[in-house]
């Protein structure tokens, strides 16, 4: 017995090494134009205004429970409990489909702030919101297979003439709203990429308000610096965040178009998209290098920050410009 498990273990550790591997294989950016197309005509579908935010949603979130490997975030045994990379990753993309998911429930689906929320979306988006670790039952991934049929279900019913109380209203104050979050998150992830080198900066947070108050009292300067361990766990995230927000802003150039169109947006959307195209580039370094901003060894987190500070500028402009009253 003793014999057969020295034989085998070698075996088995180079078996969990290939499946870590395969598992870990980041997704590519895709054509969202052309998955809406293939998948309306495989459900025999009409796109309509909202089909492709919400037809993207769901293969965002199928990607998550589906993918070789399945959801590993919540995985108790190897080789997933032993991966950072993939599951820091999830997390990025599950933040932002929750934050769209809220956005839908809240405001694409209701015409006014006095108007019923859409009974699917309401049930999609608790059903996201469970803890992305848990394992048990109600697992994490049967209950984002419960919010993907829940999406499902709101597309049909989108589609259908006879289903009047499922609407998508592409307006620029409802794409405006879901915009200022997604400004707020690519803000705090362009942050804390910038602490992997560590700095020093000033108290910021109740400046330009004279009657602001917080609630205890902090320094006036402040100290942020990533730990050494978690420098890819918030590269990944990062890079997990941007490749769904990629997704679902291709999706809203399609959806909003004419809102675009009408504001002279569509050049900032497309430059926003650019940028956040740039986070996705392959990493051809066998570790995510941690080097201090001017010195001999790259710094990836400094970099992909550089990108998302860039995307984050030109979406605050964007924002204004749909804020704006007429032209």
């Amino acid at each position: 017995m003793k014999k057969l498990i020295i034989t085998l273990l070698p075996l088995l550790t180079v078996i969990i090494f290939i499946l870590s591997i395969w598992w870990g294989w980041m997704p590519s950016a895709y054509d969202v134009r052309a998955k809406t197309v293939e998948t309306a005509k495989i459900n025999n579908h009409e796109i309509v205004s909202g089909y492709t935010i919400t037809s993207t949603l769901i293969d965002i979130s199928e990607w998550l429970t589906d993918k070789s490997g399945g959801f590993l975030t919540n995985d108790i045994t190897p080789p997933g409990v032993l991966m950072d990379n993939m599951p820091a990753f999830e997390y990025g993309v599950l933040e932002q489909t929750r934050d769209l998911a809220l956005a839908m429930r809240l405001g694409f689906s209701r015409s006014q702030s006095q108007s019923t929320g859409d009974k699917d979306l309401e049930i999609a988006q608790s059903k996201l919101n469970i803890s992305h670790t848990s394992w048990q039952l109600p697992s994490a991934e049967n209950e984002y297979g419960d919010a993907i049929a829940a999406f499902k279900r709101y597309r049909s019913r989108l589609v259908s003439p006879n289903a009047t109380e499922a609407q998508f209203y592409t307006r620029a104050d409802n794409l405006a709203d879901w915009l200022r979050e997604v400004e707020k998150r690519l803000g705090s992830i362009s942050q804390r990429l910038s602490a992997s080198v560590g700095n020093d900066r000033f108290n910021t947070e109740l400046a330009g308000d004279p009657t602001a108050k917080q609630s205890t009292q902090t320094a006036n300067e402040v100290v942020d610096k990533t730990s050494w361990w978690k420098i890819d766990d918030v590269f990944y995230e990062s890079r997990g965040a941007t490749w769904a927000i990629l997704h679902f802003l291709k999706a809203v150039e399609i959806d909003f178009a004419d809102v675009l169109e009408k504001k002279n947006a569509k050049a900032s959307l497309k430059q926003i998209i650019r940028d956040l195209e740039s986070t996705q580039e392959a990493i051809w370094a066998p570790m995510v290098l941690n080097g201090s901003g001017f010195g001999l060894v790259a710094n990836h987190s400094l970099v992909m920050a550089n990108y998302i500070s860039r995307a984050n500028a030109t979406l605050i402009d964007l924002r204004s410009l749909l804020e704006t009253r007429g032209k």
